[in-house]
């Protein structure tokens, strides 16, 4: 059994402009989640992820050459400043394998980490069903 409530996070949303054509959000999210699991600080199952593109979006003033991929990591409450920290930089750099320069595109990537109040937080489990043979 892993260990009680540090496991049950993260939450990871990942929000891109919708300019980011060749972003492959399968293989993001999929590097983020594996990077997490290797961390040590997540239990693998409890690694939640999903994404969406923002197809109303502007950065800065311009309204062309420019684009986004923002990631929030949510964890409980209890850990270090440090420790939120080296999730942020972990995560941020498994984001950073999977995008590549596009063509015209100045692209602005980026990681915060937040705090669910543990006090607060509730979760429950459905395990699936066996099937007897």
């Amino acid at each position: 059994m892993g260990k009680p409530w540090s496991s049950a996070l993260p939450h990871f949303i990942l929000h891109h402009s919708a300019n980011l054509n060749e972003l492959d959000v399968s293989r993001c999210l999929t590097a983020v989640n594996a990077a997490l699991a290797a961390s040590g600080h997540f239990e693998e199952i409890d690694i939640k992820s999903r994404a969406f593109p923002a197809a109303q979006f502007l950065v800065g003033v311009e309204t062309r050459g420019r684009a986004f991929v923002a990631g929030t990591l949510s964890v409980l409450t209890g850990r270090s400043d440090e420790t939120r920290r080296e999730m942020g930089e972990i995560t941020l750099k498994a984001l950073m394998s999977t995008i590549a320069p596009t063509s015209g595109l100045h692209i602005q990537v980026s990681v915060e980490v937040v705090e669910i109040q543990r006090e607060t937080y509730a979760k429950s489990v459905i395990a699936p069903l066996t099937v007897n043979l």
